[in-house]
């Protein structure tokens, strides 16, 4: 064979070597990138937010992922009996309040579809069973500290506040969100409060904290008492 001839071949066989490459490009679906160590953005600057607003991140919200955010996910990841490999998949974004928000799922009132979805997961988890108006109220109580001088002023804030809500600490969370959890967020987010402005509640059959007793009670809706 010449050497013409096998110059030929060869610019056919990357020419060929190349569509294949291309095609694969094209019709390979696409993996969703996670957030781990060396990855840089704004989803890692909310997780470092969310993980500082637990007390388990120290660092600086500076959007890279470094062995500090690492060994925070991993705690966190450990909290919620989630395999802790220190990489923020999505398990560990969902516990989190940054996955995807469901099909649906649309922002309201200042707030955005994934911040709906993680007040949904919350009221799910805080009043699975309780009247509508208690899930409400559940999500009202949340807004409600939001706006107060004494809480963290974000909703994530809030919610992750260390020992604030006990789904957050027995995995409840990571259960299914009931469908009337989601109008029950976007009810209280548009204004409705059955609370009665409280910003405390508890189930008196299952409490163990003595100082929530001594709050002055509101209202009373199902097995919970709202308290200011």
């Amino acid at each position: 064979m010449t050497k013409k001839r096998l110059l030929f071949l060869w610019k056919v066989g990357v020419i060929l070597l190349v569509n294949v490459l291309v095609i694969l490009a094209v019709v390979q679906p696409s993996i969703p990138a996670l957030s781990r160590r060396g990855s840089r953005g704004e989803e890692v600057r909310q997780i470092q937010t969310v993980l500082k607003d637990r007390e388990l991140y120290t660092g600086n919200i500076d959007g890279i992922y470094g062995s500090q955010t690492e060994k925070a996910v991993i705690r966190f990841q450990k909290q919620m009996g989630l395999t802790p490999d220190g990489i923020a998949g999505p398990q560990t974004l969902s516990a989190l309040g940054l996955g995807k928000a469901p099909s649906g799922v649309t922002g309201i009132g200042g707030y955005s579809a994934n911040e709906v979805a993680l007040l949904a997961r919350i009221i799910s988890a805080e009043s699975r069973g309780e009247p509508y108006a208690g899930q409400v109220a559940v999500g009202a109580v949340i807004l409600n500290r939001v706006a107060h001088p004494s809480f963290p002023n974000t909703l994530a804030g809030v919610i992750y506040q260390p020992g604030a809500f006990s789904c957050l600490d027995d995995g409840g969370v990571n259960a299914a969100v009931a469908d009337s959890a989601y109008r029950a967020a976007r009810d209280a987010i548009n204004g409705s409060d059955p609370s009665g402005g409280a910003i405390y509640y508890y189930n008196p059959a299952k409490s163990t904290n003595k100082w929530i007793f001594s709050r002055p009670i509101i209202t009373v809706i199902g097995n919970h008492r709202f308290c200011s």
